[in-house]
């Protein structure tokens, strides 16, 4: 063998990488379940506290199925702040949902799965006019979709005269908190089936590997032949699909509509998004991390309520897992 074929071997042998160390793994790990691990914390903690009411199944099933609205509306959220946009109108369009679906059925008489279809048809709409915005006209997400959030809260307020509905079908009722399936609310059935679909979609397709590649960067995703303006406005179209979707539960919940609470889900789904960013896949946002920061939360505030803190209690829970959560997620993305 001549000394340039010699070079040459040596130049292009495959330098085997190093394996991951025990503690590197460890790390890794201890990562990724932080979250997981502190949940199971609290709820030991708060059991002992209050081993007569907390760990009661009473009390865990309705911990459950009393956050599926917030957990269904969070991961449609979790969808454009994948590719990098912002959605502060998905709280404006659940109440939109619901308020729409209550006139419809209530007032004007239409079957409630009429109802039910042309509320989430009406959140579609609204988000193909937040992508569209957004991306045709080069637009600030946080502009667009704060602008459609008050523009849909003044509509709820002209069709519902500000006055609360009631009367919803009983089927709508039945299905969402009625037919109880191991005594656990339809609704958080229906937030884990999403949850599992949202993370399919995410991990093993290639539309989740598109919206990554987008989040991380617009312009290499361009090069690389993605349609970044249909990948964009396809999430924000998602967002406030899945959000009417929560709407129509949180209709199923109410048994009517409430034209100003359904704003309240604004910043515990922000809180969630980003806290849910913290576990499983750091740095990342998924469902499954979602899944986890949407428990985690109810958990803390259930417990705190129960030894007998006030309700603001809520609210402080939820402004300081956002402001956490944010520092964390920054940590974890540095770190990736």
């Amino acid at each position: 063998m001549s000394s340039t074929e010699k070079l040459a071997t040596e130049v292009t042998q495959v330098i085997p990488p190093e394996r991951p160390t025990v503690w590197d793994r460890f790390r890794s790990l201890s990562s990724g379940y932080a979250l997981v691990g502190a949940w199971i914390v609290v709820f030991a903690l708060f059991s002992i506290l209050r081993p007569d009411v907390y760990p009661t199944v009473s009390n865990v099933t309705t911990m459950l199925g009393s956050q599926a609205v917030l957990l269904v509306l969070t991961l449609g959220l979790i969808v454009p702040l994948t590719v990098g946009d912002f959605d502060l109108s998905i709280a404006a369009v659940l109440t939109t949902s619901s308020m729409t679906t209550s006139i419809l059925n209530v007032k004007m008489g239409l079957p409630i799965m009429v109802a039910v279809v042309i509320a989430i048809a009406i959140g579609a709409l609204v988000g193909l006019v937040n992508g569209l915005l957004v991306v045709k006209l080069d637009l600030d997400s946080l502009v667009v979709t704060l602008g459609m959030s008050t523009l849909l809260t003044g509509v709820v307020q002209w069709i519902s005269a500000s006055e609360t509905i009631t009367g919803v079908s009983k089927g709508l009722l039945e299905w969402v908190t009625m037919n109880r399936f191991l005594g656990i609310a339809p609704s958080f059935w229906y937030g884990l089936v999403l949850t599992i679909i949202i993370w399919f979609v995410f991990t093993k397709t290639p539309l989740g590997q598109r919206l990554v590649f987008v989040g991380r960067s617009r312009d290499m995703s361009r090069l690389n032949g993605i349609s970044v303006d249909r990948v964009r406005i396809g999430a924000l179209v998602t967002s406030a699909t899945v959000a009417s979707l929560a709407g129509v539960l949180y209709t199923g919940t109410l048994g009517g509509a409430d034209p100003s609470s359904g704003l309240s889900f604004m910043l515990p789904a922000f809180a969630a998004a980003f806290l849910g960013m913290t576990a499983i896949r750091p740095g990342r946002f998924n469902a499954i991390g979602t899944f986890v920061a949407v428990y985690f939360l109810v958990s803390g505030i259930t417990g705190l309520q129960q030894l007998g803190l006030k309700s603001f209690v809520q609210q402080l829970f939820y402004g300081g897992a956002l402001i956490i959560a944010v520092a964390l997620a920054r940590l974890a993305r540095k770190s990736r």
